[in-house]
């Protein structure tokens, strides 16, 4: 690990003159850099890095240097967090700094800067130990806090006030429950940190199961769910019952499920929630969805479409007519995949109406409308009025019956450009799916440009990844296929801090494109299902879902577990 036993005198050092002393940097582009920090108010090194004067990697390794004290690469260190929750959170992410080893009579502290003299005196008043230093990568260091400082702890503590205020049955609940301002209330709190949590974990979902002994409460992060149990099962009602009030829902029905939405500001995130109340067996769970607004939209090259499947998708998308679908199951990423698409079309010159149920993200120019069944404003009736809006682009949510899906495909024939989403396992069984619905083979024919199929498999972390060799049953699977790929880039992560000892790090699309050719849309005609899929499956342009999830397995970016966990969700072919 290096000199962790060099502990720097508070003597205050000058970073901008020892880098030009030793030539690191010109005397020009320290005063540039001094400039540009007055204006930002960031720290000098910093600066440096953002003006591109010196890299991170340098500069770290200087200050080692300099102050003869060692670099620590978090991403490969046993970080404990007992340890690190010795040193509050403020202070760690006030100063940039976490705590790494205590000792009898000195402890190691990770710093981002450690020239800076007021966070080493704050720590010595904390800490009440002689202070070691070490210098680490400030990226690295703020991915560790948002690990290591997860809310469990805190959910866990006020849990236990809010059952001790239930139980002692001083706790006016229902006055809680419409009082906005009583932000130090446990309920309150509690739910606050949930969301921090849930936000800081970059969780898709929060689930709120109440079992009979016990409270779940679940987190989907990277598709894969994470349980924290309280042993406060009472709690449940206080938490759904003000969730409730926040999406605007009957807080006497508990016996009907119900849906609704609200939005709320975490850490300066802007989330709209997606909730959904369900009665089971011990009192009322609760499912919310996440959507971070302030992260903006996702243009279409970011999503992971391979470059040839998306110069084609781009180009069929501009087309003045037609249709395509974006298939997959829930959790699939197909909204995002349609209003990337959108993004890219959203321009002056053309009038754009989306039938959505709910509306997920606002944008500008576009005239978004909400379903809403209760009142009889269906797919349907929202489609027939926007025909009569002259629109240019149509989006449709979702092609849940008939109808909706005949005034689609009809308005993708007349001139129209529609985009629309159907719940199918691939692209192919798209097909099948209208037709059992009762769409004429026809009118498919005539309208339908491409079908989308698409799925999200977790990306391998690039900090843990290790060469992977197949097991037994993934080699049987392998002979199975009889795949034409070079699997020697197979990689698997092995874990680390920077994944949470997973393996796993953030997710990826895959995605097969069927374009719809002369030869299928003849086969739709005399409703020849089985003609349409052997010239789909044998059509050049098609890469079956299985083998877009095996190469990229084979590319090292997702595991061959998850190409396989996909395969098992399609046809193989």
């Amino acid at each position: 690990m290096g000199r962790t036993e060099g502990v720097r005198s508070r003597k205050r050092i000058r970073i901008g003159d020892l880098l030009v002393e030793n030539k690191v940097i010109s005397e020009g582009q320290l005063q540039a850099a001094l400039t540009e920090q007055k204006r930002s108010g960031h720290k000098l090194g910093h600066t440096l890095i953002e003006l591109g004067f010196i890299d991170e990697q340098r500069l770290l390794d200087f200050l080692s240097q300099q102050l003869q004290i060692p670099f620590i690469d978090l991403t490969s260190f046993a970080l404990k967090p007992d340890v690190i929750k010795q040193l509050s959170e403020t202070i760690a992410r006030r100063y940039r700094v976490i705590l790494l080893e205590v000792r009898d009579k000195d402890v190691l502290v990770g710093m981002a800067d450690p020239t800076d003299l007021f966070a080493y005196d704050e720590l010595g008043h904390a800490l009440k130990k002689r202070i070691r230093q070490a210098v680490v990568r400030e990226s690295d260091l703020l991915d560790a806090l948002d690990r290591m400082y997860r809310r469990s702890d805190e959910l866990t503590s006020l849990a236990g006030e809010l059952h001790e205020d239930l139980t002692q049955g001083d706790f006016d609940l229902g006055k809680l429950m419409q009082t906005v301002e009583a932000g130090d209330a446990p309920v309150i709190r509690l739910l606050q940190t949930l969301f921090e949590d849930a936000i800081q974990a970059k969780a898709s979902d929060i689930h709120i199961e109440p079992d009979e002994e016990v409270l779940r409460i679940r987190q989907r992060i990277d598709g894969v769910l994470h349980e924290h149990v309280m042993n406060e099962r009472r709690i449940a009602p206080a938490l759904v019952q003000r969730l409730k009030l926040l999406a605007s829902l009957d807080i006497s029905e508990k016996r009907l499920p119900q849906d609704g939405r609200f939005q709320i500001t975490v850490k300066k995130h802007s989330i709209d929630v997606r909730l959904s109340t369900m009665p089971v067996q011990h009192g009322e769970a609760v499912v919310m969805r996440l959507l971070d607004q302030s992260s903006g939209i996702l243009s279409l090259s970011d999503l992971g479409i391979q470059d040839e499947m998306l110069k084609r998708l781009r180009m069929l998308i501009m087309k003045p007519h037609g249709m395509v679908l974006v298939t997959g199951p829930t959790g699939s990423g197909k909204t995002t995949t349609l209003y990337s698409a959108l993004s890219e079309l959203n321009v002056a010159e053309k009038k754009i109406i989306t039938v959505e149920d709910p509306v997920e993200y606002r944008l500008p120019r576009i005239n978004q409308v909400q379903v809403h069944e209760q009142i009889g404003l269906t797919f349907a009736r929202v489609l027939r009025t926007a025909m009569r809006q002259d629109p240019d682009i149509l989006l449709v949510g979702e092609m849940r019956d008939l109808e909706t899906a005949q005034i689609g495909l009809r308005a993708a024939i007349t001139g129209h450009f529609v985009l629309s989403t159907l719940h199918t396992n691939s692209a192919i069984g798209t097909v099948s799916r209208l037709l059992d619905m009762g769409a004429p083979g026809y009118l498919m024919a005539s309208s339908l440009s491409a079908i989308v199929a698409q799925r999200l498999v977790r990306r391998i972390c690039t900090h843990c990844a290790v060469p992977y060799e197949p097991d037994e049953l993934e080699q049987v699977w392998l002979d199975g296929v009889g795949h034409d790929f070079d699997l020697s880039g197979l990689r698997i992560g092995k874990g680390c801090n920077r994944c949470g000892n997973t393996g796993y790090r953030g997710r990826v699309g895959i995605y097969e494109m069927l374009e719809l050719n002369g030869e299928m849309a003849a086969a739709l005609r005399r409703d020849d299902h089985e003609s349409f899929a052997q010239i789909a499956n044998a059509s050049s342009h098609f890469v079956p879902l299985w083998r877009s999830g095996l190469q990229y397995a084979s590319e090292g970016i997702t595991s061959l577990s998850e190409a396989i966990r996909i395969a098992g969700d399609v046809e193989v072919s």
